[in-house]
């Protein structure tokens, strides 16, 4: 039992400390962005946004999950837009690329992979943000129809502060920066270790059986095993179809939901427990159809 807790220890914090810099380097772009940009530069990142997701859909597909989490963190800002956040979640997969490059995956077969992950990512973050601003219109035009007098608050970056209670604003960029990362640096590693502990407990073959029992069944279970908010989720997946377990719809719909702990930080900077529920209900709808439907057409890679 000794044994099994060290492990579980040393393995949350060495992937908590690989995040670090990722965090680290976000939360500086941000404090800059809030410190020194005038409301000009400001809207000419908006503006930009409108290419998010296939700047996401790109960024994501690189190693590690450090791109998911400062994809959140730039969200809960209001720097970025939620079909790139979406975008970044879907071509996220965490270990994927590590265990095949060191397994000798063909590069043919890694680069379909990857190219799909991108495709999905990106096209399924424009369709998002096209829908999401048309809901928005029509909540304002339904309210303003019906005379409600809401203030309407867009997301800004001074808002982790007050979310935070940290009162870092009033410091130096330098100092905000170290203390937003040193807080959700301590949030994911203690998520972190309770997840690796029951992983550790429950065990990655028994995990793998159920998911493995029926294709769609398998496809329902393979996303909710890949939306792990850390590494487990996709080395599990990853492992279960190099070894011939899991078919190409399983996989996809795990490693399409391995957004891996940018959804824990997504939960703890971005204010409404709503819109994140929201925003997780999406990314696991995305991941199942997509599975199923590779499911059915029979593709593999």
């Amino acid at each position: 039992m000794t044994e099994l807790i060290w492990h579980t220890l040393m393995h949350a914090v060495s992937d908590t400390l690989r995040l670090v810099p990722f965090l680290f380097l976000t939360y500086l772009v941000m404090e800059y962005l809030e410190h020194k940009t005038q409301e000009t530069t400001q809207q000419m990142i908006r503006r930009a946004g409108k290419l998010g997701p296939l700047i996401g859909g790109i960024a994501g597909v690189f190693p590690q999950c450090g791109f998911s989490a400062a994809a959140s963190s730039f969200y809960a800002g209001g720097v970025i837009s939620v079909g790139t956040l979406m975008a970044v979640f879907l071509s996220t997969s965490d270990e994927m690329l590590p265990i095949f490059i060191s397994e000798a995956v063909e590069i043919s077969v890694i680069l379909k992979i990857l190219g799909v992950k991108i495709l999905i990512g990106t096209v399924s973050g424009f369709a998002l943000d096209i829908l999401w601003r048309a809901g928005s219109r029509k909540r304002k035009e339904y309210h303003e129809h019906k005379h409600i007098h809401r203030e309407h608050h867009e997301k800004d970056i001074h808002d982790l502060c007050e979310h935070e209670h940290c009162h870092c604003e009033e410091g130096s960029i330098l100092k905000s920066a170290i203390i937003h990362s040193l807080q959700i640096t301590l949030f994911i590693f203690l998520v972190t270790l309770v997840i690796g502990f029951l992983v550790e407990v429950l065990g990655e073959d028994q995990i793998g059986a159920i998911i493995s029992s029926q294709p769609v069944l398998g496809v329902l279970l393979a996303g909710l095993v890949g939306m792990i908010p850390n590494c487990a989720g996709s080395v599990i997946i990853t492992q279960m179809y190099l070894g011939g377990i899991l078919g190409t719809g399983q996989m996809m719909a795990g490693l399409l939901a391995g957004a891996g702990v940018g959804i824990l930080v997504l939960c703890r900077t971005n204010r409404g427990a709503k819109e994140n529920l929201g925003i997780i209900g999406l990314l696991y709808g995305i991941s199942v159809f997509w599975g199923i439907l590779f499911e059915i057409l029979g593709i593999a890679f």
